[in-house]
């Protein structure tokens, strides 16, 4: 049930405004299940999710229903409107892209009819916008449309394909036969295999946080699902942020909770819900990846998910979480400990605002 008009929940962010990150380089080692070997991961050496990553991906808003076109105006968009100079800058496919069986050689195919020219054609075009192409697969037999090849027992194979094919950034469901693998042992074979392919390729996975993937992913991946699918509707909003509040402790930089895409711009929440939707994915140090047609975006829903202040607070370098702490009947805080000044969300009978309080000692809203 929808909250109260009475309903009240301040977020409070502490020290977003940080002069200064450094970071000596970082390598973690994480153990494949099963090899008894270690194997080591670098996030930090090649700059790959420093911060939350920030772009554009086809599920929320077309489903399956997408094509080279598509994609491509969708990246002009990115440029023309402005998104991309406040970060933006990956093009993500999801799923339905390829044909339903590999090659001969056992390669992924993309789909003939709906993308002729292939990725690699594709991926040059989204790069000549300065932008970055992702693409989408899955840890079992088929993807979860059930319209591709997964890329179980292939990720040696795929990972190279997607890196001959210039991609940036690999999406990896969870979906169909796993081959009585558990997410522990499937996942860590797509990451050796993707730092092995030659190009570095931020890697997101989407466990659908089923094994509580924030406590191993970090060592092997460089986001990770938290939740199940979002919708477009309040109860779903809220109810998966609140999920993934438990695991802010786990955030930093490098690696980061995904509590799913965007739904701003959809239509399935108010103005002021998706004022609250976007301005908690940036406390929440989520990715910011919209999930609407950015090619007919309307005024509003551009001045949500570009204004700078807000994105400014997702992309902090310190790279803390923002949690909540404490709950006073309807009145709920969360905070991040950090630096100088302090930012909240008001959330109010579905509405929601974003603004600093200064100095940091000073707990008043003056």
């Amino acid at each position: 049930m929808a909250p109260s008009s009475s309903t009240l929940c301040f977020l409070f962010l502490l020290g977003i405004f940080s002069s200064t990150f450094t970071s000596s380089f970082t390598e973690i080692g994480a153990r494949v299940e099963g090899s008894g070997r270690i194997r080591r991961r670098t996030l930090m050496d090649n700059g790959l999710g420093l911060t939350p990553q920030m772009g554009w991906n086809s599920w929320n808003h077309f489903h399956c229903d997408i094509n080279e076109t598509l994609i491509k105006e969708t990246a002009d968009a990115m440029v023309s409107t402005g998104l991309s100079a406040v970060g933006y800058i990956y093009i993500n496919l999801d799923d339905c892209w390829g044909e339903l069986n590999r090659d001969s050689q056992g390669n992924l195919v993309p789909k003939a009819s709906t993308f002729p020219s292939g990725i690699k054609a594709l991926a040059d075009y989204v790069h000549s916008k300065g932008l970055k192409l992702g693409i989408y697969s899955d840890a079992g037999t088929q993807t979860c449309s059930k319209t591709m090849p997964g890329s179980l027992g292939h990720e040696e194979q795929d990972a190279k394909t997607f890196a001959l094919w210039g991609v940036d950034y690999l999406k990896y469901d969870n979906c169909e036969d796993t081959g009585g693998l558990s997410p522990k042992e499937r996942y860590p074979k797509m990451s050796e295999a993707l730092l092995n392919s030659g190009r570095p390729i931020f890697f997101s996975l989407c466990e659908w946080g089923q094994e509580d993937p924030a406590t191993w992913v970090p060592s092997i991946g460089n986001s990770w699902r938290t939740t199940g699918d979002i919708e477009d509707n309040w109860d779903s909003m809220t109810g998966i942020a609140d999920q993934n509040d438990q695991w802010a402790s786990y955030a930093k930089p490098g690696a980061w909770n995904d509590p799913d895409m965007l739904e701003v711009g959809n239509g399935g929440m108010t103005t002021e819900e998706y004022r609250c939707h976007f301005s908690i994915w940036a406390l929440a140090k989520a990715p910011l990846l919209i999930g609407c047609d950015v090619r007919s975006m309307d005024n509003v829903t551009f001045e949500l998910v570009a204004n700078k202040e807000v994105i400014d607070v997702n992309q902090d370098k310190l790279g803390v979480q923002g949690k909540k702490v404490k709950k006073e009947g309807d009145l709920e805080h969360s905070t991040e400990t950090g630096v100088e000044d302090e930012i909240s969300a008001e959330v109010d009978s579905h509405a929601c605002k974003m603004y600093t309080l200064k100095p940091h000692t000073n707990r008043d809203r003056s």
